[in-house]
């Protein structure tokens, strides 16, 4: 029988996220120093000259679809996110509505539970009177 000890697995999955977190981290990297380099001239000052040279064309290109990757990953964040907020609007709603609601419920019943206080008091004093009409002509 070969079995592995637990310390040996943990270590080899322990080593296999650091060897992907590190390769990840390294492309990451290497993407963010791309676009450091292809679009570093467009962040440096302006020259007051109006002889400045005008944007190469690959340039131009690689601005415009950097552009267009950081809106289609925004756009599906914000479409996310707006439909998160329309979502939570309509439950403040409906919450609001059922707060509304249960507070007219309670007062119903306040008034349901007072009205029936009313009646079992009248009908308390009633038959207390018709007891003591009831002695008094069993005394008399």
């Amino acid at each position: 029988m070969n079995a592995m000890r637990p310390e040996k697995i943990e270590a080899t999955e322990t080593e296999t996220v650091d060897t992907n977190l590190a390769a990840v981290t390294e492309v990451e990297a290497g993407i963010r120093d791309f676009v450091r380099n292809d679009i570093a001239y467009l962040r440096r000052p302006a020259s007051t000259t109006t002889d400045a040279p005008p944007l190469d064309a690959s340039a131009e290109a690689t601005v415009n679809n950097v552009n267009s990757l950081i809106q289609r990953v925004a756009g599906t964040s914000l479409a996310e996110i707006e439909n998160l907020i329309s979502e939570l609007e309509s439950l403040r709603d409906l919450l609001h509505a059922e707060g509304q609601r249960v507070q007219r419920e309670i007062s119903g019943y306040a008034q349901l539970s007072q009205a029936a206080m009313k009646s079992t008091r009248m009908i308390a004093d009633n038959v207390a009177q018709w007891k003591r009409a009831a002695d008094g002509l069993r005394n008399s």
